[in-house]
């Protein structure tokens, strides 16, 4: 258990944010969906292969952001739908999944996801694609992000925020 953590119903207690940080603690159940203009970009080492100005971040209880741009701020060649892949969020809907075609012709299976039918709250990331931040070099404002703990979630961690955060062993009951 990381220094400054104790256990409370089966989960870590919250980090306390330093200034300027968020907590993952303080976000909302249901998730809640935020406009950003954080300036948002995903690279292939040189290649810029999306960036915007124009994000939302989906903020849920014990998960770093995870972060949707516009499926036109992608390259164009980018995104190729992936088969074979389905999920249904019971905030979102349904996803649809997109493998992330690299510059070398290098396939990213299921790297991505969307939904073009969102519920209601989550309407304004109808046509707005989501990528792991695990294969992918993901900035915000310049900043590296790392990926969420474990392999199912997506969310980006940054500095400014603070876990500590869904995805580890042991953390699936949280």
């Amino acid at each position: 258990m990381m220094e400054g953590m104790s256990l409370r119903r089966g989960h870590p207690l919250r980090l306390e944010p330093g200034p300027g940080q968020e907590s993952v603690w303080d976000y909302p159940r249901p998730p809640s969906l935020e406009h950003s203009t954080k300036r948002v970009e995903i690279r292939s080492g040189d290649v810029l292969l999306a960036g915007t100005s124009d994000a939302y971040r989906v903020l849920e209880t014990s998960h770093p952001p995870t972060w949707y741009l516009p499926a036109d701020s992608f390259a164009p060649g980018v995104l190729a739908p992936a088969g074979g892949r389905a999920s249904v969020c019971e905030w979102k809907g349904a996803a649809v999944y997109w493998d992330v075609v690299l510059p070398d012709g290098h396939v990213l299976p299921g790297e991505g996801w969307s939904y073009p039918r969102p519920t209601s709250d989550f309407v304004p990331i109808t046509d707005h694609v989501a990528v792991y931040a695990r294969t992918l070099e993901c900035f915000v404002d310049g900043e590296r992000v790392r990926p969420q703990p474990g392999g199912f979630y997506g969310g980006w961690v940054t500095d400014d925020v603070v876990g500590p955060f869904k995805g580890d062993p042991g953390t699936m009951g949280w």
